[in-house]
Order: C-alpha cells, then structure tokens, then sequence
C-alpha cells in the first residue's frame, strides 16, 4: 500500500534498504556502530549474490565487471574469484586485477579514448581488446600492434537513465562503419560492437532502440563483407536508491527477447559490462554528525563526508536513502544535509526523512553507498576520504 505522508514513505524505504542488507546476522550492525566514520562497509555475501544473479538472468553473457564503480581489491577479488571478466581503463586498474590471477583473456577496455601508454601496456600483458569510436583511435592502437581487436561504440539513447552518458561518446551507424572498414584497413581485426544505454537506466526503450541499431550495424558491415563476433550491451542496471528499480530478471527477459526478434539464432559472442548494478547495493557509508543548524526554513545536518568526498554523485541527481537506528516514524522531519568541506556546493541532500532528535556525534547510514563513491573521493580541504571494510 503506498505512503500518502512522505516522510513516512521515504523512511520506511529507507528502512527496508536496511533490513536487507543487514540481514542474516548481528554482525553486520555491530560493526556499523563500531567502525570510525566515515567508513564504506561492503558485504561480501551480498556481492556475491548480486553476481550470481547476473549469471543467472543473462545466462549467454560474458560479464566483465565495470572496474570504475568500485576498485576496491576486496570487491575485484571476490568477482575474480567467480569466475568474473573485467573492463578496465588504466594502467592501475589492469594491475589491481592482474593481482588476482586474472588472465588477459578476462579484461576488456571499453572507454573510447585510451592514453597511448594505456594501449602500450596492454598489448604487452597480452590485453588486445578496444573500445573505439574515432578514426584517431584507431590509428593509435593499430601504431602498436596489428590484429589487436577493436569494437565500435554506438551511440544509442540515456533517456530515463539518471546519469547519461550519450554525448561524450559513441557515433552513429552509418560513421561506425567506416570506423570499422578505416580499422580493416589498418590491419586490426574489426571484433565487435557496444553500446551503453546510460547509467541507472529504467527506461527498458533504451535497449529496444539500442538493440535494433546494433543489428542495423551489424548487417552493414556483413554487406561490406566484415562478420562481427561480439556484442557487448555496456553497463546500465540500476540500483535501488530512494525506490524501486527494473529487476535483473526484468531487464535480461526483455534484452533476450529483443535479441531473438533481431539477431535470430546466429552464432555470436555476447558481452556485459556491469557496475554499478554489481555493487551500489551492497554497500553502505557511515557516517557521522558533525554540525546542526536552522537556516531560515530549513534544517541542516552536517555529516564528516561529502560531495568531494564519496558522495560526489548527489551532484549529478543521485539520491541516496539515509537510515540511523535511533528513528522513530512518529517523530520524523526533513533535513538538508551539507558536506563537511566549507564550500557551499558540498550540499549531498535535500528533504531527507530523519528523526527530530538526531544531534551531533549521532550516527547517519548512506544507503545504497557501493558504487561511485569511493573512487570519486578526494582530499579536498584536507578531509580524508572514507576508508573501506569489506565484511561477510
């Protein structure tokens, strides 16, 4: 039944989020209360379950694990440790998997524009596999070594999805295959094709359209006499934030469905490339109270982290859920939360559901922490940024 009060709506999701992750054992909680703030806590178990229900659900997938949500060593070794591939896009993040005996049969680089000692690097650990989507591109890769694989990046649709990534990268059919005749030319092996429909996507169109394009190029380039191997759908499953979110299931029912309608029975690599959708879930930061004030109508909580500090995407529209085990539903109000950074952008959320007596040295949980946060954190004005545990 849905909440007509939306502080009570928003709470009892925010509970939820945390039931769910906490449960199974004490443990979980006591070390939420125990560990110095700020701190990722990641749950390995819940790691591990989010992966086997990727496998499950896109059965004919290859999954490469999106590095740059999470590069913890302890989140990449427990995904290497299943079996899992990886996209990567530097030198560091090639090295942290390589630490965990993952052969170079197993990674990927999917981002379309590489540094040339990026692509030096790779080649020479046995990494020959490239995103491109310029003729520049491949110019660079194929200074290198010749036959290395290259696929071309599509530009698709991000509408519905809250962090696009259309613009930056991708082109259109007709531009695809002439990358891909410019990339036959120079002597490297035209492998594939990928796309990627926007981060957080609940838009299921964006697979439709994406789909029916991928098969568009693929004929293309099969008129021109070059046969593709390899699909790869990039990234795009969403988390559960401040509601509800397309399934794994929902989603990998209908991109099958879409790939049977287009693609038929025809023999052919299918790859994936998750990240947030892996790991956001499992993974909440704690937090602490470090200030609170009225601002005119407003009521400020000021937490020990902040936009330049693990949250940086609340600037880019991510809501995050917030929990504190001392909350009561009969005594909720809304509060804006600021970073602990003096600059006036360091604001992580407004009209956060959170108990009326919450006070300074209290304990805040950041739900739905695991993804972008970490990575994205800086010492800006001296603050550290959060440390991570990764627990059973």
């Amino acid at each position: 039944m849905p909440f007509t009060n939306p502080l009570e709506g928003q709470w009892k999701f925010a509970e939820k989020l945390f039931g769910e992750w906490s449960k199974g054992e004490r443990k979980p909680k006591e070390v939420l209360q125990k560990v110095p703030t700020p701190t990722l806590v990641m749950r390995k178990t819940l790691l591990e379950n989010r992966y086997g229900e990727v496998e499950k659900h896109f059965d004919r997938f290859r999954v490469y694990y999106a590095v740059k949500a999470n590069d913890e060593e302890g989140v990449i070794k427990t995904f290497a440790d299943r079996g899992s591939g990886f996209e990567v896009a530097s030198i560091a993040e090639l090295q942290k998997v390589f630490k965990y005996n993952v052969s170079p049969d197993r990674v990927i680089s999917s981002n379309p524009v590489k540094p040339l000692k990026f692509i030096d690097f790779c080649l020479n650990e046995g990494v020959d596999r490239f995103a491109v989507d310029s003729f520049a591109e491949v110019d660079k890769i194929a200074r290198f070594k010749k036959r290395a694989r290259v696929y071309v990046r599509l530009s698709v649709p991000n509408i519905g999805s809250e962090w696009p990534l259309s613009g930056k990268f991708g082109v259109d059919v007709d531009t695809a295959v002439e990358i891909m005749e410019y990339a036959n030319h120079k002597g490297l092996i035209p492998y594939g094709l990928t796309f990627h429909v926007g981060s957080q996507c609940n838009n299921l169109q964006n697979w439709f359209v994406a789909i029916k394009r991928a098969k568009e190029l693929w004929d293309k380039l099969a008129i021109k006499g070059i046969k593709l191997q390899m699909l790869n759908i990039g990234g795009g499953i969403p988390a559960r934030y401040t509601g509800e979110s397309l399934s794994v299931a929902e989603i990998a029912s209908y991109v099958k469905g879409l790939l049977n309608k287009y693609f038929g029975i025809t023999p052919f690599e299918l790859q994936m490339e998750p990240g947030r959708g892996l790991v956001a879930e499992a993974g909440v930061m704690v937090v602490s109270v470090i200030g609170r004030a009225t601002r005119g109508k407003e009521e400020w909580l000021y937490i020990d982290s902040g936009v330049f500090h693990g949250l940086a995407e609340a600037l880019g529209g991510i809501r995050y859920s917030f929990y504190t085990p001392k909350g009561d539903i009969e005594n909720l109000r809304f509060f804006t939360v600021g970073g602990i950074s003096c600059d006036s952008m360091d604001v992580v959320a407004r009209n956060v559901a959170l108990p009326e007596n919450i006070d300074v040295g209290d304990r805040l949980y950041i739900l739905t922490a695991g993804a972008y946060t970490t990575v994205y954190a800086s010492h800006f004005n001296g603050f550290p940024p959060p440390k991570t545990l990764l627990i059973e």
